[in-house]
């Protein structure tokens, strides 16, 4: 039944990916048991050439679009761009991908099928499992609520779907609009946010969907800066103001304001046990 529909997966490169990486990410989406697929890769700037050579590779692929843009403008006018040109094909379903990040061989055709069985849902993602350096898993996993109520419970605390494993159907961008360009961090929390308070409909599945490639960097990174925990705490208080949620959000909020401001090590530590 699925595989008549068009899967468009969205993965964004920019400078200081890893062309390896990449590479393994790419591999995984051409290997996936559904084949109705086209991979829109968009170049957020310019890259060295290493990148640009790990993407010559592909450059005739009949799956694959390569889509350069000249400036560095963030992930969410990236991402932006990508679902214009969907719009303008025919494409059912957009699926996203990270550069790092390697998909399960059955990803794509679990997550269109349910979106069929399912008419009401509008973006479905599933339970992530964490790769180190070596692409080997390390043991921790995590998962996601299944149902709409839950994932609109977990909201509250933490992002329901995890960003670069979910498949959307392509009216959930007609509904919310699609990504805040102004956003360079945090574009995902914002988006689901833009769903629930439009009337989209989430889910995850109860199985593993991605490998999420963790490493050093992803701490020394992660969220670091008073500037900007405090845009994070803004926004989170007015998500829970504008969805409802109770006191235990606004304390949830303080929380991960003081961790964004932690050491890498600390944070390293306190993501491990949360």
């Amino acid at each position: 039944m699925y595989d008549l529909s068009n899967i468009a997966v969205l993965l964004p490169v920019y400078k200081n990916d890893n062309a390896n990486y990449l590479s393994f990410s790419v591999e995984s989406i051409l290997k996936q048991t559904y084949r109705n697929i086209i991979i829109f890769i968009g170049i957020d700037g310019p890259i060295g050439n290493e990148l640009y050579r790990c993407l010559q590779k592909y450059e005739n692929h009949s799956q694959i679009r390569i889509i350069y843009f000249p400036e560095n403008r963030g992930l969410a006018m990236v991402l932006n761009d990508l679902i214009m040109m969907c719009h303008k094909e025919s494409i059912d379903f957009i699926a996203r991908m990270d550069a790092d990040d390697i998909s399960v061989p059955n990803r794509l055709a679990n997550q269109v099928n349910y979106l069929l069985l399912h008419p009401e849902v509008d973006v479905v993602g599933g339970r992530i499992e964490e790769i180190n350096e070596q692409s080997e898993r390390n043991g921790k996993s995590v998962t996601y609520p299944l149902t709409h109520q839950e994932c609109f419970k977990f909201f509250r605390y933490r992002d329901p779907l995890a960003h670069p494993a979910v498949m959307f159907r392509k009216s959930f961008f007609d509904k919310a609009k699609g990504y805040r360009n102004e956003y360079r961090k945090n574009q995902d929390t914002m988006l689901w946010f833009d769903g629930f308070m439009n009337g989209c409909i989430f889910a995850n599945l109860d199985e593993t969907v991605l490998l999420f490639r963790v490493t050093d960097d992803f701490y020394k990174n992660r969220r670091n800066g008073f500037k900007r925990a405090k845009k994070m705490l803004k926004d989170r208080f007015m998500i829970n103001k504008a969805l409802h949620y109770d006191w235990s959000a606004y304390l949830f909020s303080f929380l991960m304001f003081i961790m964004t401001l932690t050491p890498p090590f600390l944070k390293k530590f306190l993501y491990r046990i949360r």
